[in-house]
């Protein structure tokens, strides 16, 4: 049973969250939180496998409260998924920068929810290589000057070209296919690059490919 959190200040829509969540059979929501302060204590306590988190809350907004969360050794276990309007492409990217693992609509159907939970949960970055490219693309072009602050040089050859797999949206299977290497090597590299990024995921790796500039941003296919 996956033990699952929701965080957002709009009633309404945290609790409709919750009942599509509870409607799952293998998905148990634990417990909700008005502020990411509350999703924070929450975290702590309970001990969730994912969060469902809001970016704009009082008290302590989504992003400062997925850092916390993701910052704790005692959470390494558990997944932030942020579930937004995809009107602000900074704080999204934000917050999959502080920890987050992904992030869905506001607007997904009820089964999208569902199955972004159980992505998360499973290790697995929900994030698609069109949405993220045009994610990330909207917010370079914003903010141009933050990929300059980002340096790769600090990772060997083989793990660039590896990070950019990621970036793709490779599984690791997929990458030792297109790299003729065992599907463990490719797992150990990517935990070295995580451990050189300070990456909480697969979700981070992806940001940093693009800050970098070690993928560049095109339009979207």
């Amino acid at each position: 049973m996956i033990r699952v959190v929701i965080a957002d200040d709009q009633p309404l829509i945290r609790r409709a969250v919750a009942q599509l969540l509870r409607g799952e059979p293998d998905i148990d929501v634990v417990g909700e939180a008005e502020n990411g302060a509350e999703a924070r204590d929450l975290a702590g306590e309970l001990r969730p496998d994912v969060i469902v988190m809001d970016i704009r809350m009082p008290v302590l907004d989504g992003i400062d409260a997925t850092a916390a969360i993701c910052a704790d050794p005692a959470l390494a276990d558990t997944r932030v998924l942020v579930l937004t309007t995809f009107e602000d492409d900074e704080y999204v990217v934000a917050a999959l920068r502080a920890g987050a693992s992904g992030f869905i609509g506001k607007g997904a159907e009820p089964e999208e929810i569902g199955r972004a939970v159980r992505a998360v949960h499973a290790g697995d970055a929900l994030l698609s290589p069109v949405a993220t490219r045009a994610l990330i693309g909207r917010y370079l072009q914003a903010a141009p000057a933050r990929a300059a602050i980002v340096d790769p040089s600090n990772l060997t050859a083989r793990e660039q070209e590896i990070l950019v797999l990621v970036a793709r949206g490779l599984s690791n299977d997929e990458i030792a296919a297109e790299l003729f290497i065992s599907a463990h090597t490719a797992k150990t590299h990517l935990k070295r690059i995580m451990a050189k990024l300070g990456a909480h995921d697969r979700a981070q790796c992806v940001i940093y490919a693009y800050e970098s500039g070690l993928v560049v941003v095109g339009p979207a296919v």
